[in-house]
């Protein structure tokens, strides 16, 4: 299996610079894996295609503004730092740009020196874990000083950092938000609680390994980043009851998928637990927990577009693409959304 196997052509003007308002007002594309069908609405029609007992796993982990610019304490040079995974109580992996003018043992400068960032290590994949020096609260600091870390290729600035947020937003710790999350209102979620929609929460903080591009041309050789999760007894209980009960499992989101999917057993019974999850989810891989996803539209040869591939089958995805190109829908973060079902 190829990575090209999974190339489509997409126009610039296509990828999505500024969410659409209100948030449920986004496009939907509904996928029937049964018959291949393809139905266009608005997120806010959920309510008519989702139907009583279904259960949506949503992922409530917050963005942080882990995107902090400084300069280098000899020589003043500009060093842009994006902050990825915790590994201590003051060391952070990151991603330095430019990289080449930050040595080991150099010190950055943010704010006049309200923090200071310290160089320890270059690591193998070229992210760089950094000793941060300060006085008080660091996530407080952060607050004050980090800009939210919007992807690359949205170059529009963001007016409302929550709308890079979801509305159930909790536990501080992405790099990047769980978009297909991004078109819930308030006013949905209850909607579909009404109507007997049970909606539970997951947790996994979403790395920047997401926007990575797959680098080598035989899908099995590719090596995921791996990402924080954590799932509650109370949530693994109520999904493996509602498997029991054969209502659908739906996941918001790749996060969730993946989740799930690295919680499940053979039989589809999941496990609480928390812990690191590389795995890695592309067509001829048998799904044990999810029945059906929300997601929104991915890159060209992703490791997303793979794992949508996996749940909907990859000619079924790529003719939901090209119909979705030849419709104008808008792609990626702040994009319209798809449902398989």
């Amino acid at each position: 299996m190829k990575v090209s196997d999974f190339d489509f052509y997409l126009p610039q003007e296509l990828i999505a610079q500024t969410p659409v308002e209100p948030r449920d007002a986004s496009r939907l594309m509904a996928v029937r894996r049964e018959t291949g069908e393809l139905e266009h609405r608005y997120f806010r029609d959920l309510v008519q295609l989702l139907r009583p007992g279904d259960v949506l796993v949503v992922n409530n982990t917050r963005v942080i503004p882990a995107r902090l610019i400084g300069e280098k304490a000899e020589g003043g040079a500009r060093i842009e730092t994006l902050l990825l995974k915790r590994r201590e109580r003051d060391v952070w992996e990151a991603l330095v740009r430019p990289g080449k003018r930050w040595h080991v043992g150099q010190k950055v400068v943010f704010a006049a020196g309200i923090l200071v960032g310290e160089l320890l290590e270059v690591l193998a994949n070229g992210n760089r874990l950094v000793r941060f020096h300060y006085e008080g609260v660091f996530e407080e600091i952060l607050d004050r000083l980090g800009r939210m870390p919007l992807p690359p290729y949205i170059t529009t600035e963001l007016t409302d950092a929550e709308r890079y947020q979801t509305v159930y937003a909790k536990e501080r710790g992405s790099a990047a938000a769980p978009t297909a999350g991004l078109h819930f209102t308030p006013e949905l979620l209850h909607r579909l609680r009404r109507q007997g929609v049970e909606i539970l929460e997951i947790l996994l903080h979403v790395g920047l390994g997401t926007f990575r591009p797959v680098q080598v041309e035989n899908v099995r050789e590719h090596v995921m980043h791996s990402e924080y999760f954590s799932l509650t007894q109370e949530t693994a209980r109520k999904i493996n009851l509602a498997r029991q009960e054969h209502r659908r499992i739906i996941a918001v989101g790749t996060t969730v998928t993946r989740t799930l999917e690295s919680c499940a057993g053979e039989d589809g019974t999941v496990a609480a637990g928390d812990g690191w999850t590389d795995i890695f989810i592309y067509p001829g891989y048998r799904f044990k927990a999810v029945d059906g996803l929300i997601t929104n539209f991915h890159f060209p040869k992703s490791t997303l577009l793979m794992l949508v591939s996996a749940l909907a089958g990859r000619e079924l995805v790529l003719r939901a693409y090209e119909t979705a190109v030849g419709m104008r829908y808008r792609f990626y973060s702040f994009g319209d959304a798809m449902l398989i079902l």
